[in-house]
Formats: structure tokens, C-alpha cells, sequence
């Protein structure tokens, strides 16, 4: 079918008086909630028929969006985003409400065709979706009550979350279920990933969080830069990663709030390799293009890769210069020695070093056992995983070693389960994605 598009002016005057600056000045989930369960205040009523405060914000098919449900939609977005809302963000919020919207009326109109032409049910009931509820809750350590009581604060009613809820489940359960029996990964595939990660293993690993802003999804590339552009502003005031990812991010890894866990060389897009190869452990990304849209990296870790033994090292010191005196060294030397017994792993060894007056502690990271200094190689590779070495002069002072870990870095990092799963869920979320664009291309959609 044809698609209609329209303008938007006047669903955004619309909105202004639906969505008011008290109404959206919410904190994320992770708030403090009290222990007991906190009465609710009324949910907004909603108008029984559409006059000056509610219209008309999309038509899907024959289904009616009304600005009631996107107002409602870009509240519950706020809350559990944790991004502040702006005057220059707001439009993106309207627009992925809209289109989060427009896409669930097109998977349930979808799904009830399933359910009567397979005679099948395929739509979440209701305690299924108050279990997601209460798992959502336990994330943010609240209770179901004390969590729908924190959306009420902030003028969502209960089910615009159940809503969205409800399709999520449904949907993924109709995709993996539709599609899930007939994908195979096949042994050749997951040997040639075994393969390209061994021949990669030389290489630096990542250990990162992703968000990709879809550009088919949000209409364009300029759309999509413009939504990244205002998140990473936004997270960098402070809004959580796992949750913009949750809500924004159009990659599998959303459901786990962005974490794609440890990544090497080709296994991510050329374009966000280049950027990811320059960034610092705990360094977010700027914006960065790529064929489908836009990525917003959040690199956790980042580890060496080599041909020969990498150990992860701690330390406690004392700084010393190369002119302190032998009583000098002999003071610090003790000090040092006396620590050692009290330091039981390499989980406690910061704390515990960082009660002794003049001892320094800190994870001096991974690297490769070559590379080391020479007092520090000898220790690494003669002591143990969790063992600590005597006190170690160097120029800079006097030095507990300990060894964390110790790893072969021309070893595979991915057993074949992982990668089998990781190919899948790749596979799956492409199908989903196509699925869906099929859907939006036949409809007929007018927005307001």
C-alpha cells in the first residue's frame, strides 16, 4: 500500500499542552525508593473521546495513535532512559515514541492475523507481562507496587508499560518461534570464527558496551546523528548506559542493556574499530556513522593481545627515590613486609594496602610479560596466579607485586557455544529487523 506522511507542527502544539515541563522532570529508575511500598497516586485520566486535549498523533492501518499515547509513551521514555529532557532533545523523544508506537500497532495487527489464520496463541497475557514487570523492578531494586508507583509519580499511567511490555514479549516470541527451529548455525561458520579470532588474537580486545541508532528506523541519517549526538550529550551528564541502550539502541545487545562483552579485531564495523582502537578504558564515544545508522561505543575494558603470556599484575608501594637513605629503604622495605600476610587475594589487596599510612595500591592492567620491567617480569613469571611477590626495588620506590591473572594470548577467547550463540542472535535480529521493514513498507501510515 501507499504510505502518507504529514507534517508534525501541529501534533507538536499538541504535545506542549499534553506534556507539560512538571510532568517530564523525572530521574531514572536507579532513584532511591523507600522499602515499603508507597501509596499511588492517581494515573492521568484519560479522555473518553478525542477533543482539545487529545487528537489524532498517527494513523497505522486502521489503528489510531492517539497524543494521549504519545505523550504517555515519551514520559515512560524519560523515566527509564535516564536522560533529562531539553528543549533540543524533546523532538527526539517525540519521534522515537512515535515510532515505537507506530511499530508496536503494526506487530500486534500482524500477530492477531497469526493467532486467527493458525488458530494459535502468540500474545502475552497478563502474568507474563507483570513478571516482566517485577524483573524490571528487582534491576532497579524496588518491588513491582514501589516501581509502577515510581512511573505514577511521573504521570505514566500503568499500562502504557504494559503495553510496550506486552508487544516486546510477543514479538520476540513469534520471531524465535517462527524462525528459530529453521536457523542453523553451521560447524563451518563457528570454525571460521574460531579462525578469524585466533588470527586476531594478536590483537588488542574490547570489552564494550554499543548503541546503534537505526537510520531506516528513525528516517534517515541525519535523524539518527541528530539522536545520537543528543544521547551522548546526555550520558555524559550522568544518564546510565545499560538503560539509554535498553530503550534507544536497535541491536540485540539492547535487551542487556548494550553489553556486547569482550570484541576484537572484525568483529565490529571497520568505522567503529578505528574509533574503539583509540579510546581509553572508561572513555564513551562520540557519534560514529556507519552503513546502517549510527553507533555510541562505551569502552569497559581493554586488553593486549600478543603471541606469548599475558598477566594481569596489582601492586602496593612505597615511593622511595634512588638518594633515600639505607634506613630510609630499610623502613619502607618493612613496611612492605609486614603488609604482605594481610593481603589474603588480589580482590582485597587495594583496601587492605590502603589502610597502611605511605602504601600506594592500584591494578597496574594487563600486558604482555615481555614488556615488562625486569624486576617486574622475573615476578610474573615465577609467582603464581594470586601470589605476591617480596618487596621489588625499582627507581621509583619499593613494590608488592601481585599476580592476577595469566592467560596464552594466541589462545581462542570464545568457546564454540558462545560464538554459536553470538552468530545466532546475529542472524535472528537481522530476520526481526527485515520482518519489520516489510511490515512498515506495506502499510498505510499517517502521521499528524
Amino acid at each position: 500500500m501507499k504510505r502518507y506522511l504529514s507534517g508534525s507542527a501541529a501534533l507538536g502544539a499538541l504535545l506542549a499542552g499534553l506534556l507539560t515541563a512538571s510532568s517530564i522532570a523525572a530521574q531514572p529508575p536507579e532513584a532511591p525508593v523507600g522499602t515499603a511500598p508507597m501509596e499511588a497516586p492517581a494515573a492521568p485520566a484519560r479522555p473518553a473521546l478525542l477533543g482539545i486535549s487529545e487528537s489524532v498523533a498517527a494513523v497505522v492501518n486502521d489503528d489510531i495513535v492517539s497524543t494521549y499515547d504519545l505523550a504517555q509513551r515519551m514520559r515512560l521514555l524519560i523515566a527509564t532512559s535516564g536522560v533529562q529532557p531539553t528543549d533540543e532533545n524533546l523532538q527526539q523523544f517525540q519521534r522515537e515514541a512515535l515510532v515505537s508506537l507506530v511499530d508496536e500497532h503494526l506487530q500486534f495487527q500482524e500477530l492477531r492475523r497469526v493467532e486467527r489464520e493458525q488458530k494459535i496463541d502468540i500474545l502475552a497475557d497478563e502474568t507474563e507481562v507483570t513478571e516482566e514487570i517485577a524483573g524490571m523492578a528487582q534491576q532497579n531494586n524496588m518491588s513491582g507496587d514501589q516501581f509502577l508507583t515510581f512511573l505514577a509519580q511521573r504521570g505514566i499511567g500503568p499500562e502504557t508499560l504494559r503495553d510496550q511490555l506486552r508487544a516486546q514479549i510477543s514479538w520476540a516470541r513469534w520471531i524465535r518461534g517462527r524462525y528459530g527451529s529453521r536457523l542453523r548455525v553451521g560447524d563451518d561458520q563457528i570454525a571460521a570464527a574460531q579462525a578469524r579470532l585466533s588470527a586476531e588474537a594478536a590483537k588488542p580486545q574490547y570489552n564494550i558496551g554499543e548503541v546503534l541508532i537505526d537510520a531506516a528506523r528513525v528516517g534517515g541519517m541525519p535523524q539518527a546523528m541528530q539522536g545520537a549526538q543528543q544521547l551522548v550529550a546526555q550520558l555524559q551528564q550522568g544518564a546510565p548506559f545499560p538503560a539509554v541502550a535498553r530503550q534507544f539502541s536497535a541491536l540485540p545487545t539492547s535487551a542487556a542493556g548494550g553489553d556486547a562483552g569482550w570484541v576484537g579485531a572484525g568483529e565490529m564495523p571497520p568505522e567503529v574499530e578505528a574509533v574503539v582502537a583509540q579510546m581509553r578504558p572508561g572513555q564513551l564515544s562520540q557519534p560514529i556513522p556507519v552503513k546502517d545508522g549510527v553507533y555510541i561505543l562505551y569502552l569497559k575494558e581493554k586488553r593486549a593481545g600478543g603471541t606469548a603470556m599475558l598477566v594481569n599484575l596489582k601492586q602496593a608501594a612505597v615511593g622511595l627515590p634512588q638518594t633515600a637513605t639505607p634506613a630510609d629503604e630499610a623502613a619502607a622495605r618493612a613496611k612492605l613486609a609486614a603488609l604482605k600476610p594481610d593481603i589474603k587475594s588480589c580482590a582485597t589487596l587495594e583496601a587492605t594496602a590502603g589502610k597502611v599510612q605511605g602504601v600506594i595500591a592500584g591494578d597496574l592492567g594487563e600486558a604482555e610479560v615481555a614488556d615488562l620491567a625486569p624486576q617486574f617480569r622475573e615476578a610474573a613469571e615465577k609467582l603464581a596466579i594470586g601470589e605476591i611477590s617480596d618487596p621489588i626495588r625499582t627507581q621509583a620506590g619499593l613494590h608488592l607485586v601481585a599476580v592476577c591473572g595469566r592467560r596464552d594470548a594466541s589462545a581462542a577467547q570464545v568457546d564454540k557455544q558462545q560464538i554459536e550463540q553470538r552468530l545466532f542472535g546475529q542472524q535472528l535480529s537481522m530476520i526481526a529487523r527485515r520482518y519489520m521493514r516489510d511490515l512498515r513498507n506495506s502499510a498505510t501510515i499517517e502521521t499528524r
